[in-house]
């Protein structure tokens, strides 16, 4: 039997462009600025967070600045600048992928070849410090101001949110509408302000024309990410990609619940035109499923340079050992911080990602998180199947016929399932070789004018029909395991 195999990756985000981490922008220019999706990679290990927040600021970088809370006031060498392709790295590794795989026609069964091939994703100047002290009585603090990179750098803590408004706007930074009410509760629970803005003297020098990452760490009791700092500026739903790294196993947010995105369904052919639309409303549907407030599993394994299998299967190269101390993993090498909290250096890296779409509304609290013991393998994965090309006058070619007719039927209300959107939804048209010997009522065209009770009633399969699928399917998830193991 000859199978083929295909992986399709996409890059899945309510909008197309991924924007900065989910503290607000503030501005020294008219207008509003906005951000819609975030990625963030969060390293944990006992109480060390190594935070690194990725910046597409599109604009002119002379008015980005950005605010974010944390709970210490962080030093000069707890703060570094980083390579964008750490993040597509992990996004292209870990993101939703479909699978796609190929019918032998039973009346001219050939001789098993496996191929797997992959498909890329859908894819200032520096002022006077005395200036920074002023307006005192507004309860305003400057803990630290550094230069890294391209970026300068103020820790700041505050007494109140109207002052810390007023020091901003003072110092002619543009707060967004709504800013004061969030800035609140991060005042009143003692934590920091990370205030960054671009150094227009450092950025030439670099020769880069997008800003680069910034990558913090501190020791915290407090596992979180200050999500609600960022809807401040924000129009609706916000979505953010977290790719999360530790010691132990998965992560997961306790204040809200952790649910594993649906995974392993068969879905029509016709989805391979347009995957990215079709996970898009797949997400969205269950989300609102799930009543909003939840964060989405949608990859986790140990991706440990000792493991071998790190994915099943593989859409891209996996994170090695420079890109998982890129994303700021530190007990893999030979230094001291390896035996902190008492660790042994080197051992597991278990990754995580996440996928949170909130909003003012559903999530009135900040993101907290555990890490927990579950080492289980997760991805998101969905699967097409072509039929077989070719004449199927024999008899198991007519009983193969029926076959594909019920599991197009279940394809189409697996689609119905996961999105919400019916075959009306969808450009349906398949024309190619793969049409040329079925018949109207086995096409999607044809199975689609049935009405949803129609639609949903079993078949008539019989039980040798059903043994036979089985096999079939065992036969074709041992030869892609057997292609895993030998990549």
């Amino acid at each position: 039997m000859k199978k083929k195999l295909i992986i399709i990756t996409a890059i899945i985000a309510a909008s197309p462009v991924l924007y900065s981490f989910c503290g607000f922008y503030v501005s020294k220019a008219d207008g509003t600025l906005k951000n819609k999706t975030s990625q963030v990679i969060l390293v944990r290990d006992g109480n060390k967070t190594v935070i690194t927040m990725y910046n597409d600021f599109k604009g002119d970088v002379k008015d980005f600045a950005m605010v974010v809370p944390v709970p210490v006031v962080l030093q000069k060498n707890d703060i570094k600048v980083t390579g964008n392709n750490i993040f597509q790295l992990l996004n292209d590794y870990s993101a939703p992928r479909l699978v796609e795989y190929f019918d032998e026609n039973p009346c001219g069964m050939r001789l098993m070849e496996d191929k797997a091939y992959s498909m890329a994703p859908m894819s200032r100047s520096k002022k006077d410090d005395a200036e920074l002290y002023k307006n005192k009585s507004l309860g305003v603090t400057v803990e630290a101001s550094y230069t890294v990179g391209e970026y300068d750098i103020l820790i700041l803590s505050a007494k109140e949110s109207s002052g810390l408004k007023t020091w901003l706007t003072g110092n002619g930074y543009k707060i967004p509408k709504g800013a004061e009410e969030v800035l609140e509760p991060y005042i009143k629970s003692n934590l920091k302000f990370f205030v960054v803005k671009v150094n227009i003297e450092e950025k030439e020098k670099t020769g880069l024309e997008n800003l680069r990452p910034i990558q913090i760490k501190f020791n915290s009791p407090k596992f979180m990410l200050p999500i609600r700092l960022g809807m401040a500026n924000a129009d609706g739903d916000q979505d953010m990609i977290i790719y999360g790294f530790t010691r132990r196993g998965r992560i997961e947010t306790t204040n809200y619940r952790t649910v594993t995105v649906p995974t392993g369904k068969n879905i029509p052919l016709f989805v391979q035109k347009n995957f990215s639309g079709f996970y898009t409303n797949l997400f969205m549907h269950q989300w609102k499923s799930e009543d909003e407030r939840i964060a989405f599993l949608e990859y986790a394994w140990d991706v440990s340079p000792a493991n071998y299998v790190k994915c099943d299967p593989c859409v891209s190269n996996p994170p090695g050992y420079n890109d998982l101390k890129t994303a700021g993993v530190w007990w893999l090498g030979n230094n001291d911080e390896d035996y902190i909290d008492g660790n042994e250096p080197g051992g597991h890296v278990y990754f995580t990602r996440l996928h949170v779409r909130y909003n003012r509304s559903a999530f009135p609290q900040d993101l907290s998180f555990q890490v927990t013991p579950n080492t289980e393998n997760f991805q998101a994965r969905y699967i097409i199947t072509h039929p077989a090309t070719g004449s199927f006058n024999c008899p198991e070619g007519k009983k193969y016929l029926g076959d594909l007719k019920e599991r197009r039927r279940k394809e189409l209300n697996m689609l119905a399932s996961l999105t919400g959107k019916d075959a009306s939804d969808w450009d349906i048209t398949l024309n190619d070789e793969e049409n040329m010997n079925i018949s109207a009522d086995v096409s999607y065209s044809g199975l689609s004018k049935l009405s949803p009770d129609e639609l949903k009633k079993t078949g008539s399969a019989s039980t040798e029909k059903i043994i036979f699928a089985s096999v079939v399917a065992l036969a074709c998830m041992c030869a892609v395991k057997y292609k895993v193991d030998r990549i």
